[in-house]
């Protein structure tokens, strides 16, 4: 039997429990990532008692529900580990666990929480409002190519058409089973589930109709005048800042702004439009590619590498002159060009080190994209 991948949130769980066991552990990632399977995978290693529960489901959860789980696993081991995952499809989750932690904290023997979420739109409330300072945050992202080249052995043109979910990899060499998985296993899901369950959107059909064409627009800028135009909506701009703001929180796209040195100007311009992995820019394409898609699915792919290291992210342009990425981090800055194939000019590199002298200039290729973002971070780390 083939061996389980082991993504690397698993070890830094596992290690933070063992140096931080005062504090909650929340594992936060889009749905279909292995968020479950990895804290599986952490509980079968583990010798001490461990108790896992879902509120996954049709039927809906209270607080007492968390309450007596509580409960139950406490009667068992009181120097457990308690899991609760989809935690914030519980009612008041955030109240009852604050409760119970406060009680335990004060205890030389206590249970450790674990808990897992898929939609931060559900939980940063509960976080910012109720658990302040009590938690610690695991951050899961979507399948890399590193790791889907492991796992699954795809070659990079594989990642950049079909990568990020590891479940649709199996429906890859069938366009349209890939393309019913996506839509039906993913978005459908995220979007009626996720969202459209909790944040008041006028009208749905424009709202998934505003995520197709805002994915389909994948590693280009794009003001939000000319979105709303599209979606051929009377009204204003707000309505759109607002639904890409709940893409957003849903794990499914960021927005990323021009670099200013005044940060005003940064977030008053047009966003530059990141999907969160290369298959939700595939699907608008019905996953058809020619070598123009392939370089913009590259430079999504780099963008979420980069978005992945500490620091903000940028875009950069003026006038005809443009950089890719633009990465702060304190007093650090790197100007970086994503370059799939032959021919694209890489001159808005040297006219930003122009304006902004102390820049380390970086150019990426499929050749060397993951030693590049591994210098950044060894540097960021120094």
């Amino acid at each position: 039997m083939k061996k389980l991948y082991q993504r690397s949130f698993v070890s830094a769980l596992e290690l933070s429990l063992s140096r931080h066991p005062s504090f909650i552990q929340l594992v936060l990632g889009p749905r279909q990532v292995g968020k479950t399977t990895g804290v599986r995978q952490l509980l079968r290693s583990i010798s001490r008692p461990s108790f896992y529960f879902s509120a996954d489901g049709d039927v809906s959860k209270d607080g007492s529900w968390l309450l007596e789980r509580y409960l139950d696993a406490k009667s068992r081991s009181a120097t457990g580990l308690l899991v609760i995952d989809e935690v914030q499809k519980v009612e008041k989750w955030a109240e009852v666990v604050k409760k119970i932690w406060d009680d335990e904290r004060e205890k030389e023997d206590r249970l450790q929480f674990v808990l897992l979420g898929s939609s931060s739109l559900e939980l940063q409330q509960g976080l910012q409002e109720s658990l302040a300072g009590r938690f610690l945050l695991h951050q899961v992202f979507h399948w890399n190519f590193d790791e889907s080249s492991a796992a699954y052995q795809l070659e990079l043109e594989d990642y950049l058409k079909y990568g990020g979910y590891p479940g649709s990899y199996e429906f890859m060499r069938n366009k349209l089973e890939w393309m019913d998985y996506i839509r039906n296993s993913i978005i459908d899901p995220v979007i009626g589930k996720d969202i459209l369950s909790i944040a008041r959107v006028k009208s749905p059909a424009l709202f998934k109709q505003c995520f197709d064409i805002a994915c389909s627009y994948a590693g280009q800028e794009i003001s939000y005048t000319k979105l709303l135009g599209q979606l051929q909506e009377k009204g204003n701009t707000e309505l759109i800042k607002h639904y890409l703001e709940l893409f957003e929180q849903a794990f499914l796209l960021r927005q990323l702004f021009k670099y200013s040195s005044k940060k005003t100007l940064s977030r008053s311009s047009s966003p530059k439009i990141l999907t969160m992995c290369p298959a939700l820019y595939s699907i608008t394409l019905d996953a058809d590619y020619d070598q123009s898609d392939y370089g913009r699915a590259f430079e999504v792919v780099v963008g979420n590498l980069l978005l992945q290291l500490p620091g903000e992210l940028f875009y950069w342009r003026e006038k005809n002159c443009e950089v890719d990425y633009i990465l702060r981090f304190g007093k650090k800055l790197w100007a970086i060009e994503v370059k799939w194939g032959h021919g694209k000019e890489t001159s808005g590199l040297q006219r930003f080190k122009e304006s902004f002298p102390t820049a380390q200039l970086v150019l990426m290729t499929p050749d060397n994209f993951e030693a590049e973002v591994k210098e950044i971070r060894d540097q960021i780390e120094s």
